[in-house]
């Protein structure tokens, strides 16, 4: 009776032990030790696809509040000059705001029509109106530029995270074969260490997908305000024509 107490507690002090010694480290510096060299090469994508999407964040901002300052401060000024018919006072304030949308698409159509030689007709009015729709397109092109980026990084993140994690799995439930381990700390361990992928995928990807969604709603912003702008001074050349 004696002896088979000792060997059940000598058997729960190995059981014990082994669970000891399966206990993983489960901070990110540890995970990172134990991941396999797959899980790392995705660990190693997705920090730079989240530092691709960080560097658009940034550049877009930094854009699109230029492009909004400056706009603000040259759509009084561009109305002043064209009311008092300075053609060409309009044109420099155009050409001072660099970062401008608005500015850009304006000085498009005042050229055109300057170009004419100051004879104003349909034609000449036409031709304006083209300029302009020209302009719009290439100024909603900057506008979008690396946008595109965000929506690739947000969508195809979680995907990419999630293939770390099935490839972390099988590679966790095949050294349980192998080495014929059972213990809790083997399976926590490989699980934990596949689902960091995952985790890491949807870091990169919800920021991504919310900056989309914001950045793609302040082009649609900046397109009316350009289309706008180019129907006031279609409007504007009208006038002068009918004078």
């Amino acid at each position: 009776m004696i002896l088979t107490q000792f060997a059940h507690l000598t058997h729960a002090t190995s059981a014990l032990a082994m669970f000891q010694d399966e206990t993983v480290d489960f901070s990110l510096m540890g995970l990172w030790g134990h991941m396999g060299y797959f899980a790392k090469g995705i660990a190693v994508i997705l920090f730079i696809m989240s530092v691709w999407s960080l560097a658009v964040m940034i550049d877009r901002y930094l854009y699109f509040s230029a492009a909004r300052k400056q706009s603000r401060e040259f759509a009084p000024k561009v109305a002043g000059a064209l009311k008092d018919r300075k053609l060409e006072e309009a044109i420099k304030i155009a050409d001072r705001s660099k970062k401008s949308h608005l500015a850009e698409v304006v000085q498009a159509g005042l050229q055109e029509f300057k170009s004419q030689g100051g004879s104003v007709n349909e034609e000449t009015v036409e031709s304006a109106k083209r300029a302009l729709e020209r302009a719009e397109a290439i100024v909603h092109a900057k506008l979008k530029k690396g946008i595109s980026v965000l929506a690739t990084v947000g969508s195809t993140a979680p995907f990419v995270g999630l293939l770390g994690t099935v490839m972390g799995i099988l590679n966790a439930f095949q050294q349980i074969a192998t080495q014929k381990s059972s213990g809790i700390g083997a399976v926590a361990g490989g699980i934990s260490e596949a689902l960091v992928t995952t985790a890491f995928g949807l870091i990169v990807a919800i920021p991504a997908v919310m900056c989309f969604n914001y950045f793609s709603g302040r082009v649609e912003a900046f397109d009316v305000e350009m289309d706008n702008s180019s129907s006031e001074l279609v409007d504007y050349f009208i006038k002068q024509s009918n004078k």
